[in-house]
Formats: structure tokens, C-alpha cells, sequence
């Protein structure tokens, strides 16, 4: 049985030759690096990066109902956002479990834009058409492949972004959107990232994203812009303690054993259909959840699935993992017994068969600088989109 080939961005051929690192990512084959990680970590924290993340899933759900279908499904109260607004959610199966994460744009009363996890889209476009079959006005589409989308992430990504649209952009707060247009391109601008930084995501069509790409590289020249890859993606998340599904949560954890319960609105308007037995988790409480920890002794890195130990035995394991660039600390993240989840709690981590000392400390391990949200804006407790990828 042949495998199906790796899809690949409208980017590719240009990452080839500029001489990035490629990588394969469920199903995709992206940069993981240009640079050195480290590099492109310092230079997102310390001024702008921009990202290839064309690989995300995308789709679009369409109709009179639209609203009232996604409300029964996602956790979140979508009643709450409005149009140019966009908010952080979960769909969640009938135990309960995290299907994916995501983040909805409302377009319009009757129109929405979900960007979904690139290792999940199939499965969460399949659920939500299925409940879509209640009601027959209700379109859902995959639209993935329609559109090429970049992150411009860092300190001067506001800078960048006015040059080339306008500048209502310093006017976008945490997760506004709005749809323009740079040069002839029209786009959707989305207030949101995945590293804790200010900035900004771009829809474009797909046609377009080489050319939005050169558009940003150029302008952002004057503001030291970094092409970066995935690699750093995933320590700028981890250096934020956001969660990526497959990795730190899947389709068994419940949003309040992952510290998502801040999400789930349990008397949202329209209801939800896993409303019962989310509330009788929650009443229940949670016997593991996920905390962050750094590493006291220097020595091998925290990977996936490793041991977590304390007072003689195994009380979890090791979810993400690394060497955080800018905080100089290897850094990590573990879903354990929840009476060993206190910040200040001694644990060990089982790296090959040493019990490494290490501490459990609070989240973020880098305090959030994204655009102060709304007071009705849902995002996370740390002010930053968990968001993937």
C-alpha cells in the first residue's frame, strides 16, 4: 500500500531555494528551519518573524443556521463575538474529549472561518457535516487548500503591518480581524499567533502567497524580519506554555484536565450538545492536569511520553519539551496527578533512565505581549490564544 504524498504550500519551491530545512508535518512538507532555531526564536521575541503556516486546516460553514449549528459543538459562546471578531474554541466529542482546537471568525450572522489543526482536519470537518445534516441550509466546506496563510509575530509586527495596509491596524485589539486588501491582494488580517508576541495572521488566496510573502519580507526589511520555521513555532509556543493537540491534549482529555475550561460555557445560548456530561466532569474535578516545569540539572532533554516522578513514583509524564532560547532554561510541559501540580513542587523527570531534578513553576514561562483584548474577547488565561499547530 503506497502512501499518499506529502502536500506541499504554494511556498515550497521558494523555502527550497532560499535553502530551508524541510520537514514533514502530518501529511505536509514545510520548513523547519532557515536559520539556526535558536536564531529565529531570539529574533521573534526581539523584533518580527514571519511564518509559513499555509499547512492549517481552514473551513468555512455557511447558512441560516451556521450560528446555531457551531454553537451545539464548539464550548465556547460564539453568541458573544461579532462580526470582525474572532474567538478561541474546542470541539469536544460525546465524552467529553477534545477533538480539536480551533479559532472561529465570525464573517457574518449567516457565514463563518475556522482554522483547525493540521493534523485534524478531516476528522473535524467529517463531525461538524455530520450534525450539519439537521439542518439542509447549512454548507460546510474545506477550504484548505483556497488559501496560503502567513504569521507575522514579534515586537514590530504592528509596524509592518501598517505600512502595507493602513493605520487602523494599531486599532485591532487581541483576535479583531478585518478583511482588506494589500496591494491587489484581498486578505483576511486576524489579530491573533501562536507565540505570545503581538501580530498578526494572514489569509490570502493561494494563488497570492507568494507574492504576500515577498510584500512582508520587503517591507519588514527595515524592521530586522526573520523568515522562521516550524522548529521555532514550536519553542515559542512551548516558551508560552500553549498547548498542541496530539501532543499535550487529544480526543480523551477533557478541556478542564487541560486547563481549558475557561472555554466551555456551560449555559451558552442554543445550548451544547455535550453539555451534561462536561458539567459533570467538571463537578467532578479533574484527577491529572497539565502544569509547566523547568529542568534544575543540566543533562538530556524532557521528550514526549517520558516519565514523570515524585515521592518514589510515576505521577505522569512529560507532554512537550525543550530548550527555551530565550530564557536560557530547558522547559517543559506534563499532565500529572493533580495534588502534584503546585508551583514550587519538587518532581523528577525520567530522562533514559536518570531521574533529572526538576521544579513545577507557573505558566507562561514568558509573560504574554499580545494586544490587550476586549473584556468580552475570550482568550486564554495567560491573555494569548492556545491556538496551534
Amino acid at each position: 500500500m503506497t502512501s499518499s504524498p506529502l502536500q506541499k504550500s504554494p511556498l515550497y519551491t521558494r523555502h527550497v531555494q532560499v535553502g530551508a530545512k524541510m520537514t514533514e508535518f502530518h501529511g505536509w512538507i514545510m520548513p523547519l528551519q532557515y536559520d539556526s532555531i535558536m536564531d529565529e526564536c531570539k529574533a521573534t521575541r526581539k523584533s518580527v518573524g514571519l511564518f509559513d503556516i499555509s499547512h492549517m486546516g481552514k473551513a468555512e460553514v455557511i447558512g441560516k443556521n451556521a450560528l446555531k449549528l457551531l454553537q451545539s459543538l464548539a464550548v465556547n459562546d460564539l453568541s458573544k463575538i461579532s462580526e470582525g471578531q474572532a474567538q478561541y474554541t474546542a470541539l469536544v466529542n460525546d465524552k467529553g474529549g477534545i477533538i480539536d482546537d480551533l479559532v472561529v471568525y465570525r464573517i457574518s450572522n449567516f457565514r463563518f472561518f475556522l482554522c483547525l489543526n493540521a493534523a485534524n482536519v478531516e476528522t473535524d470537518i467529517s463531525w461538524i457535516a455530520e450534525f450539519a445534516l439537521q439542518y439542509p441550509d447549512v454548507e460546510v466546506r474545506n477550504v484548505t487548500r483556497h488559501h496560503g496563510l502567513l504569521a507575522v509575530q514579534g515586537p514590530n509586527a504592528e509596524a509592518i503591518m501598517k505600512s502595507l495596509v493602513s493605520h487602523k491596524v494599531a486599532h485591532m485589539e487581541f483576535f479583531d480581524f478585518m478583511i482588506t486588501r494589500i496591494g491587489e491582494m484581498n486578505v483576511i488580517l486576524s489579530r491573533t499567533g501562536y507565540t505570545g508576541e503581538d501580530g498578526f495572521e494572514i489569509y490570502c488566496d493561494w494563488r497570492d502567497t507568494d507574492v504576500l510573502w515577498d510584500a512582508i519580507m520587503a517591507k519588514g526589511k527595515q524592521w530586522g524580519i526573520k523568515p522562521c520555521g516550524l522548529g521555532a513555532r514550536d519553542l515559542l509556543r512551548l516558551e508560552m506554555g500553549y498547548l498542541l493537540h496530539g501532543v499535550d491534549m487529544d480526543a480523551s482529555s477533557s478541556p478542564y484536565e487541560t486547563g481549558l475550561g475557561w472555554i466551555v460555557k456551560l449555559e451558552k445560548e442554543g445550548g451544547l450538545m455535550a453539555q451534561e456530561v462536561l458539567a459533570s466532569k467538571k463537578a467532578a474535578g479533574s484527577a491529572k492536569c497539565i502544569m509547566g516545569f523547568e529542568m534544575v540539572e543540566r543533562g538530556g532533554l524532557p521528550r514526549h511520553g517520558f516519565s514523570i516522578l515524585a515521592d518514589g513514583r510515576i505521577i505522569g509524564e512529560v507532554t512537550s519539551g525543550g530548550a527555551s532560547p530565550n530564557l536560557g532554561k530547558t522547559i517543559g510541559l506534563g499532565r500529572v496527578l493533580a495534588d502534584y501540580a503546585r508551583p514550587g513542587t519538587a518532581i523528577q523527570i525520567d530522562i533514559r533512565g536518570k531521574a533529572a531534578e526538576a521544579t513545577v513553576v507557573r505558566r507562561p514561562f514568558i509573560p504574554a505581549r499580545t494586544k490587550k483584548s476586549k473584556p468580552k474577547q475570550a482568550t486564554s488565561e495567560s491573555g494569548a490564544s492556545a491556538k496551534e499547530e
